[in-house]
């Protein structure tokens, strides 16, 4: 069964940082590309991040270019979303996936984590 679980989420005062992991199991994703995605209230699920499992160039959204960073660990089959500079609007719930294309489209990813809350207070 495959799963993916995220941990590292949090209240974290605005121009602070938080470290988000998502470690997998239940297959190998040597193959496919990872994404964090995060979902406000009342908004539509929103793109954040992406990397491939090869090494490839993490490629983000405008939106938080240049204040967060993915990277992964191989070795521990586990994906991490450095967020430094945080601001209220970064508040939402964020959630790692997995699939096999890099992408930004959320409907082409098969797995998908149970979410982690962050909060970035004013």
């Amino acid at each position: 069964q495959v799963q993916l679980v995220e941990s590292g989420g949090g209240l974290v005062q605005a121009g602070g940082s938080l470290r988000l992991s998502c470690t997998a199991s239940g297959r190998t994703f040597r193959n496919d590309a990872m994404g964090w995605f995060r979902q406000a209230p009342g908004k539509e699920r929103e793109f954040v991040g992406g990397i491939t499992w090869s090494g490839g160039t993490p490629y983000y959204a405008d939106s938080v270019k240049g204040r967060f960073g993915i990277s992964r660990n191989i070795v521990m089959n586990t994906v991490y979303l450095q967020m430094n500079s945080l601001k209220p609007e970064d508040t939402a719930v964020y959630y790692c996936a997995a699939g096999g294309v890099a992408t930004r489209e959320p409907l082409r990813y098969a797995y998908w984590g149970q979410g982690t809350q962050v909060t970035v207070s004013s």
